[in-house]
């Protein structure tokens, strides 16, 4: 198995509080992974980690054998590692198709002289953007949106444009941060879907922060639990279904696994 990901004893501390403390994760090509906790347990501080917003006070991070740790944000990305956020991060008062295009031109064909002087490159490179950004929103089932503005979007659509938007930039590694958050339960199951056929389809690694225990559950092959900055439960999902340290993390909060 090709490791993509290993966190080796990764620590954050903010002044006298420890958000994360020697975690220890691997995630090997083509898994599809959760990581759950209760509120405040470290996790968006983790995917704050692996992206490069927060810097770790202790331990390294690895991405394809290769450290990560201290890299800037659009480092990060050009390394190979997307991500959407818990709140929805689009350019609001863009069109669908230019949300997508922006992805693109992190990878684009042109250089800055092409751009200023409108120099041939430039068309063409805009022109191939425009075809490839057509492409990927016909795939999540939005090309008749392509010119709408992104914030009159239905809320599931704007998080389907969200993971279109980061899957354009060309990652190897994904970092779902809570996709289904505010969605019914009939957009849940679609998400679920949704999720196991970008990972099959673009050939990605996934890692997933979500409070859907029925999502979770249903999507994600091996789960790790934090609680507290700390990985409490590493396993199956059968298996932290039934782990009592989970279940005590969980005390006083409603999980339902249905």
């Amino acid at each position: 198995m090709t490791e993509v990901l290993k966190l080796n004893q990764l620590t954050k501390l903010f002044g006298g509080l420890t958000a994360v403390s020697q975690v220890d994760m691997t995630l090997n090509k083509g898994e599809l992974i959760g990581l759950i906790g209760p509120n405040g347990a470290g996790k968006t501080t983790i995917f704050n980690l692996l992206t490069g917003v927060y810097v770790p006070s202790k331990g390294d991070i690895l991405f394809m054998g290769k450290s990560i740790s201290g890299k800037k944000p659009y480092q990060v990305t050009a390394e190979g590692v997307a991500r959407t956020f818990q709140n929805i991060r689009l350019f609001a008062d863009l069109s669908v198709l230019d949300n997508v295009k922006i992805a693109y031109h992190w990878h684009g064909k042109y250089n800055l002289a092409s751009s200023l002087l409108r120099l041939p490159g430039y068309f063409a490179g805009e022109k191939k953007m425009t075809e490839d950004a057509v492409e990927l929103l016909d795939i999540f089932n939005l090309a008749d949106k392509k010119d709408e503005i992104a914030k009159n979007l239905p809320y599931g659509l704007q998080r389907r444009l969200e993971i279109a938007r980061a899957l354009a930039a060309g990652p190897k590694l994904l970092l779902l941060d809570e996709p289904a958050a505010g969605m019914n339960p009939l957009e849940t199951r679609d998400l679920m879907d949704l999720i196991r056929w970008i990972r099959n389809e673009f050939n990605l690694t996934v890692l997933l922060i979500e409070h859907d225990m029925s999502l979770v559950m249903g999507v994600c092959e091996r789960i790790y639990v934090l609680d507290y900055g700390k990985i409490i439960a590493e396993g199956l999902p059968d298996e932290i279904k039934a782990n009592p340290k989970v279940i005590e993390a969980y005390l006083g909060e409603e999980v339902s696994y249905a």
